[in-house]
């Protein structure tokens, strides 16, 4: 029987990868690798660059492609049968990807190479390259060195672990209620969550924590005891706060050893902190850059956020009767009844315009006009009905490809992201183009009663960032694998091609494109538009604030916080110095923040705020030559399409966006943006 993770001919085969297929496929895949590895550094081995790459980098494609796969098919279709299977590689995979990091010989081969001979696009994945060997260990000797290869198999384990904690605990709560208790739903989660209680042959209606349920009960419910009941379910979620019978989810002593392990590969590699390492390949130079540019941004912030605040707390006190301190689980909801009244509609009313098969048109349509490709469905296998897969041209030439897996549903971990298939790469082997294909994936509530899915203006939102991430993996015209697309981008330069998109969720001349009444097939009228755009910056400073929050945590956990101690008084520190809302005190947020605990955000995540500022002001080149009715310029797109997107990592990201700007960027674009001018 052929094993489909062997299969290195296209794309995964995603419709029969079956976990007993894991293990042998790694046998077979971790050998080649060594196999490998062990010809290219060889003494008689040339130090060439083709020559390595021919032989190694295409072995390891094939098992980083296979691996990807069964990483992939985990966060997205998450059986005990698949769990078991992925966390009985994971040690394998980690300890050759660490070993291949941190080999001296292989290190030595590629010091070796003449730089000279490389075009830029090699010249700056060599500089790359060598940068990850030190911080990968090559530099470090017997014992440090096996230390710090115990050090990535453990983290790998426990990180794991983190994100399997956080989708259990999220996956485990239910709560069965009735109609009455449900008053002031929308009518589309009404039917979504009665639909989930019959399925599990149960009346009245199922709850849960994920997201498409979980977001409309806090904003909407007018039953204060309910959203009480969810948000303290939400925030206490695999943490020693939460009920008896999920304690087994704590992540407590995993966020501990996460942090007392990357403090001390840290040390190892010759840092103070794992705040110094994480920015070595990024665009701040240091942890301490990054906290002046945090704080410098909250004292910007803080009086928008006072105001968001104040203004919060008098309409609960006029028109509600709530005076005092604000309940942590009534600010949503106050929140949407606040911009109700003060811009007259409802997110509610809004979604039923946003039929996901028109927003996904419109969002191709502005793609294609800025961008100057076309998307067209395409065929591959999938790893449930629910995915589509599509192809982008330019000219009739394929340029990319990616998956969309939209709907949340039970083993898919909450959030978006974007992740890689595969390159773009002139293949040395071969020498033909292999060309990109990515993964774009979100979590939106799914069509009731055989109706498309309705989208909130916010899940829009989140769709066009996701898909910034995508076109910046799939437009580059970059040769060289480990620099094209979205590899070899600073990790705080990454998130502008995503954040830039979110810009187009704003602009008529965009979103009149993809809107159809749900019943009428009516458009958004352009006076339901306009009270959206004027209630854009609403709170925008009490999130900002949040974002910042978070941030600031992240770096100071990884810099001056003493691993051995508990987190929870630097959080409580944080919040003292930058929010103005302060959570009840078993809030247990930090439990499930896998940005930082389980992804690559660690000492990172500050990168949003970051990019959000080259963001900005990238698209605020897009205001200044924009047609008289709003629409983008194709020649502004043309010139960010070939400035940013086209080169990927290839050159610094600063470089990058001086080409599209004619300068660096400034605050100024993101704080107007923002509507937080002239406090």
């Amino acid at each position: 029987m052929t094993n489909p993770l062997l299969d290195s001919t296209d794309l995964p085969l995603f419709d029969q990868i079956a976990p007993e297929h894991v293990a042998p496929a790694l046998d077979a895949l971790l050998a080649a690798a060594e196999t490998s590895l062990e010809i290219v550094t060889a003494q008689e081995f040339p130090a060439d660059w083709k020559a390595i790459s021919q032989t190694l980098d295409v072995s390891n494609e094939r098992l980083g492609m296979a691996w990807g796969a069964v990483s992939h098919l985990n966060s997205v279709a998450d059986t005990p049968e698949l769990r078991v299977a992925y966390n009985a590689a994971l040690p394998r995979v980690t300890e050759f990807w660490t070993r291949l990091g941190s080999d001296e010989r292989l290190y030595d081969k590629y010091k070796a190479i003449d730089v000279a001979g490389l075009n830029p696009e090699q010249q700056q994945a060599h500089k790359n390259a060598l940068r990850a060997f030190v911080l990968g260990g090559a530099e470090l000797q017997g014992l440090a060195k096996e230390r710090y290869a115990a050090i990535q198999e453990r983290l790998a384990e426990i990180t794991q672990k983190f994100s399997e904690n956080t989708l259990d605990a999220t996956d485990s709560f239910t709560l069965t209620v009735t109609e009455d208790a449900l008053k002031g739903l929308p009518a589309d989660v009404l039917q979504a969550t009665r639909d989930a209680a019959l399925k599990e042959g149960q009346e009245g209606h199922r709850l849960s924590l994920k997201m498409p349920v979980y977001l409309p009960v806090m904003q909407f419910a007018d039953n204060a005891a309910l959203r009480e009941q969810l948000y303290k379910a939400h925030v206490t979620r695999a943490s020693d706060q939460a009920p008896e019978d999920a304690k087994h989810f704590d992540n407590t002593p995993l966020m501990q050893e996460i942090l007392a392990l990357r403090q001390e590969e840290a040390r190892l590699l010759g840092f103070d902190n794992y705040a110094q390492a994480s920015v070595v390949p990024k665009m701040a130079e240091s942890p301490e850059k990054v906290i002046g540019f945090l704080r410098d941004l909250a004292v910007k912030a803080r009086p928008f956020a006072e105001k968001d605040l104040a203004d919060l707390r008098d309409f609960a006190a006029k028109e509600l009767g709530i005076h005092g301190p604000l309940n942590a689980w009534d600010v949503p909801y106050l929140s949407e009844k606040l911009k109700e009244a003060r811009y007259s509609f409802s997110e509610q009313e809004v979604k039923q315009y946003f039929t996901a098969p028109k927003v996904l048109a419109g969002l191709f349509k502005i793609i294609e006009t800025l961008f100057e490709v076309n998307i067209r469905p395409d065929q591959a296998p999938v790893w449930h009905p629910a995915v589509g897969f599509y192809r982008i041209e330019r000219q009739g030439h394929l340029v990319g490809q990616f998956y969309l897996d939209p709907p949340a549903r039970s083993g898919k971990r909450g959030g978006a992201w974007m992740d890689d298939v595969r390159g773009r790469w002139e293949r040395p082997d071969t020498g033909l183009l292999q060309t990109p294909v990515a993964h774009l994936v979100c979590n939106f509530a799914e069509g009731v009663n055989g109706r498309p899915a309705l989208l909130t203006h916010d899940d829009v939102i989140t769709l066009f960032h996701e898909f910034g991430h995508g076109l910046h993996h799939m437009l580059t015209q970059v040769n060289e694998r480990d620099v094209s697309g979205i590899s070899g981008v600073e990790w705080d330069a990454v998130e502008l091609p995503s954040q830039f998109m979110e810009n187009f969720c704003w602009e008529w001349s965009v979103i009149s494109h993809m809107t159809a009444h749900e019943q009428t097939g009516k458009p958004l009228p352009r006076v339901l538009f306009d009270k959206i755009l004027a209630a854009k910056n609403f709170q925008s400073g009490l999130q900002t604030l949040r974002q910042i929050e978070f941030s600031l945590f992240d770096m100071l956990v990884h810099s001056e916080h003493d691993p051995a101690q508990d987190f929870m008084p630097l959080l409580q520190k944080v919040r003292d110095e930058v929010a103005v809302m302060r959570p009840p005190s078993f809030n247990r947020m930090a439990h499930t923040f896998s940005h930082i605990f389980a992804g690559g955000y660690a000492a990172g995540y500050y990168s949003y705020k970051w990019a959000e500022v080259l963001s900005a002001d990238a698209y605020a080149a897009f205001e200044e030559t924009a047609a008289a009715d709003g629409t983008p310029s194709v020649e502004t797109g043309r010139l960010y399409r070939k400035a940013i997107l086209e080169v990927g990592g290839s050159r610094p990201a600063l470089e990058s966006f001086k080409a599209f700007r004619g300068r660096e960027p400034n605050l100024d674009a993101l704080l107007r943006h923002q509507g937080m001018v002239g406090a």
